[in-house]
C-alpha cells in the first residue's frame, strides 16, 4: 500500500513493491524522468471505456511490479489501498454499465490471490515483515472487503466459506478499542497514524457488505461490530474531512454510524469546502500530520501546495460518490457542479509510450510533478488510480 504516485500517499509501496515506484507505469530507461502531459477534456461526456481500460492497465502493472509475497506454495501480490481498493469498488460497476457480466481477468486474478491469502492465514509472508501487527490488521480489513463485495455481486444469501474465514480473522485482529493496527509510514492519506480511522471505515464497509455478518460466529461477531461502531462514533469529532467522507460512505453500508443530524452537518461541511469550479481538493480536506506528534507538520518532500489546492479527481469523485450514496439527489446544485467538473476533467495523459484517459490527483508527500526524486520512477500516476475509480463511481450514479 505505498503510493507510487500522484498523491504519492504511501511508502508501504516501498515495502509492498520491490521496485517501489516502478509499478505506476511502463518501465523506462535508468535515470530517465518520464514525460507527462495532460490536456483537459472539453467534451461534456465522459468515456467509460477509457476509464475501464486505465484501471485494468493499472491493475496489470500492479500485479507485475508489486512485491511478491510467499503464499502457500506460490506467491501473490500485496494488496493496496491506492489501486486495489478503488478497483474492487469501481470496476464491477463499470462492467455493469457496459452490460458485461463476466469478471475481467484482473478481477479474477485479484479474487484468486485473495482466496489464497485467506486460506493461508498464520503461515503466509506478511505485507511488511518489520510491521507484523500493522500488516495483519491492514490485510484482514482489505481481504474481507474483496470477498464481501464478491459475495454481494454473487447475491449470496450467506457468506461464503472464505468470507467467514476472513471475518474470523478480522475479529481476531481487532484491537480492544474497536479499530485495527494499520500500516504507518508517515504518508498521507493512506499510511499515517491518522489512517487508523480510515482503516476502520473500510472495515465497516466490508462488514456492512457481508451478508448475515452477525450470524457467522454468534456473539463474538456481534461484539466486534459493536466495538467497531463505538470506535467510529467516539472518534468521529477528531477526524479531518477526508476521514469523515469515508465515514459517510461507510455509513451507507453499515447502519448505526451517523445520525441524520450528523449526516446533514457533514454534507453541509463538505459542500462548504467545494472549490468555485465545482471540484474538491484532497489537500484542503486536511489538516494532515504525516504521523508527526507535534508541529510543524509537513511531509519529507516538497509538494507543490498551489497545485494541491486545485480541484482533483480523487477528492471530487470520493465526495460526490459518498454524497450520492448517502441520498443527496443528483440534481442538487453542489453535485451537479461536481459532476460537471468530473466530466470536463477526464484527461488525456501520456507517460512515455502509454496513453490513457483518466482523472488526476497529486502527491501530498513528494514533489512528483516537477522532476523531484520520487518522480523519476514514474511515481506520478499512483493516486490517479483512486481518482479515476471514484470519478467513475460518482458519474455512474449520476447517469
Amino acid at each position: 500500500m505505498k503510493s507510487f504516485g500522484s498523491v504519492f500517499a504511501l511508502p508501504f509501496l516501498a515495502a509492498c513493491t520491490s521496485s517501489a515506484l516502478a509499478a505506476s507505469a511502463d518501465p523506462v530507461p535508468s535515470q530517465a524522468i518520464p514525460s507527462v502531459s495532460t490536456v483537459r477534456n472539453t467534451s461534456t461526456a465522459w468515456d467509460k471505456e477509457a476509464a475501464a481500460k486505465f484501471l485494468d492497465d493499472r491493475m496489470d502493472l500492479w500485479f507485475d511490479q508489486a512485491r511478491k509475497l510467499r503464499t502457500g506454495r506460490g506467491t501473490t501480490s500485496c494488496v493496496s489501498c491506492h489501486t486495489v481498493v478503488p478497483y474492487v469498488l469501481a470496476r464491477p460497476a463499470l462492467r455493469k454499465a457496459a452490460g458485461v457480466s463476466q469478471p475481467t481477468p484482473q478481477e479474477a486474478k485479484l479474487l484468486e490471490e485473495t482466496l489464497r491469502r485467506v486460506d493461508t492465514y498464520g503461515s503466509h509472508e506478511p505485507l511488511v515483515a518489520s510491521k507484523g501487527e500493522q500488516s495483519r490488521g491492514t490485510e484482514a480489513v482489505l481481504n474481507l472487503l474483496v470477498l464481501a463485495d464478491e459475495d454481494a455481486r454473487q447475491d449470496r444469501q450467506l457468506p461464503s466459506e472464505p468470507t467467514r474465514k476472513a471475518l474470523a480473522e478480522l475479529w481476531k485482529e481487532q484491537r480492544a478499542n474497536g479499530a485495527w493496527d494499520w500500516l504507518d509510514f508517515g504518508d498521507e492519506p493512506y499510511e499515517s497514524a491518522d489512517s487508523v480511522y480510515y482503516g476502520a471505515a473500510l472495515a465497516a464497509m466490508a462488514v456492512g457488505t457481508a451478508t448475515d455478518y452477525s450470524g457467522g460466529t454468534g456473539d463474538y461477531v456481534s461484539s466486534g461490530v459493536g466495538k467497531l461502531r463505538s470506535y467510529l462514533k467516539t472518534n468521529y469529532a477528531d477526524q479531518n474531512l477526508y476521514s469523515r467522507a469515508w465515514m459517510l460512505l461507510a455509513s451507507t453500508r453499515l447502519a448505526g454510524l451517523l445520525s441524520r443530524e450528523q449526516t446533514d452537518a457533514l454534507t453541509a461541511n463538505l459542500q462548504s469546502k467545494q472549490n468555485p469550479d465545482g471540484g474538491w481538493s484532497l489537500y484542503k480536506l486536511g489538516p494532515w500530520r504525516w504521523s508527526k506528534a507535534s508541529p510543524p507538520y509537513g511531509p519529507e518532500g516538497k509538494p507543490d501546495v498551489a497545485l494541491l489546492s486545485k480541484s482533483d479527481g480523487y477528492a471530487t469523485g470520493l465526495i460526490a460518490y459518498a454524497l450520492r450514496e448517502a441520498g443527496l439527489p443528483a440534481d442538487r446544485l453542489s453535485l451537479k457542479r461536481a459532476t460537471d467538473w468530473l466530466e470536463a476533467n477526464q484527461q488525456e495523459c501520456q507517460i512515455d509510450q502509454s496513453h490513457w484517459k483518466c482523472w488526476r490527483t497529486y502527491s501530498l508527500n513528494y514533489d512528483t510533478e516537477h522532476g523531484g526524486d520520487h518522480g523519476k520512477a514514474l511515481g506520478r500516476m499512483f493516486m490517479s488510480d483512486a481518482a479515476t475509480a471514484f470519478a467513475a463511481l460518482a458519474l455512474l450514479l449520476s447517469d
